[in-house]
């Protein structure tokens, strides 16, 4: 009788170990879907081609993996140097024109790039969160290898994944001079726990081994790469901005901010983010104006909302996003942009 139950018991456990780990592998994947290009004619971001007579770009194709990346350079002569641009999760390059646009204006060259399985790059998924850190040391190598970026010093711009991959690229790579990362998690296992933990309350702690498993055996030594140990071990100069209500990464637990206390670095300077309307995980940067315009943007989208009873069309959808103006809706705090670029002078003058 005894042999019987502890046969059972090791069909139910081995019956649980396969279960979980099709589960883990199922909302992982889940959770990295392909990103395509956005409709521009149904949102008010930023289009390249309301810009592109003032921004002329190269395009250009570089190495990721299995997967070939398109890259955008806005390079310009006797240039400060290069700032490279990394994007988060379900965007793009051009999700972030406006910030290209600000420092190309005070003098910067600037490389962008779709991460893999983002807009115009190959990839039929976004894979996980460690690609972006594999994503940008392939931008790297490739800028390294592009005579265009001769004699350039080089300092990284990142938001969420993007922002993650700007200060965990630093184990990989010793000449940057500087960092700017926002509203980016520490550590790619605490982070993915904590998004699965939301979802799946107390049941996750049962699947968290395997989710680390699973993250491990898609991106080995990638995964065990954590931001505080970057920092602590690098002479860039880091700057870390956080907005105090992110939902997603959270200031006192998952974010980098959050962990202050265990970083021995001194060049590093933190920025929290309080005002509403810019404090959350998106728009950190926007300025008071387009906060205040925003909202007006806002009523005007409801009241059409409720006149349609909740179904507007797409063409009358067209038609409004047709009226907006999408140079207001993007402009970005002047104050905090000039501090980051200030950031990258001061590395500038110490390299």
């Amino acid at each position: 009788m005894l042999k019987k139950w502890v046969l059972i018991l090791w069909v139910v456990f081995l019956c649980f170990m396969v279960i979980s780990m099709v589960i883990t592998v199922v909302t992982y994947n889940r959770s990295f879907p392909r990103f395509d290009r956005h409709d521009d004619t149904i949102n008010a971001t930023l289009r390249y081609t309301d810009i592109e007579s003032s921004y002329p770009r190269t395009l250009t194709t570089f190495v990721s993996g299995d997967n070939n990346l398109r890259g955008y350079i806005y390079h310009q002569d006797d240039a400060l140097g290069l700032i490279v641009i990394s994007h988060g999760l379900g965007g793009g390059a051009d999700s972030y024109l406006p910030y290209m646009k600000w420092f190309y204006d005070q003098g910067w060259s600037i490389f962008m790039y779709d991460a893999t399985g983002s807009f115009d790059s190959e990839g039929d998924s976004t894979i996980g969160f460690p690609q972006s850190v594999k994503d940008l040391e392939a931008a790297l190598h490739y800028i390294r290898s592009n005579q265009t970026f001769d004699g350039l010093d080089i300092c990284i711009f990142g938001h969420s994944w993007g922002g993650y991959a700007a200060i965990n690229v630093l184990h990989l790579v010793d000449d940057i001079i500087a960092v700017i990362s926002v509203a980016a998690p520490n550590d790619a296992n605490t982070f993915i726990f904590d998004q699965v933990k939301e979802s799946m309350g107390l049941f996750a702690y049962t699947q968290k081994p395997f989710l680390s498993l699973y993250q491990n055996l898609k991106f080995g030594a990638y995964t065990k790469l954590n931001g505080v140990d970057a920092i602590n071990q690098t002479d860039a100069k880091i700057m870390i901005i956080q907005g105090i209500k992110d939902e997603i990464v959270t200031y006192d637990h998952t974010a980098l901010y959050a962990k202050q206390s265990l970083i021995t670095n001194e060049e590093v300077s933190f920025i929290l983010i309080e005002d509403e309307g810019r404090n959350g995980h998106q728009h950190l940067f926007r300025s008071d104006d387009a906060i205040s315009y925003i909202e007006a943007i806002n009523v005007s989208y409801r009241a059409l909302y409720d006149a349609h009873h909740e179904n507007i069309p797409y063409e009358v959808k067209q038609s409004f996003y047709e009226d907006i103006d999408r140079y207001r809706v993007q402009a970005l705090d002047e104050a905090l942009m000039m501090m980051c670029h200030d950031h990258f002078m001061n590395a500038l003058d110490q390299s």
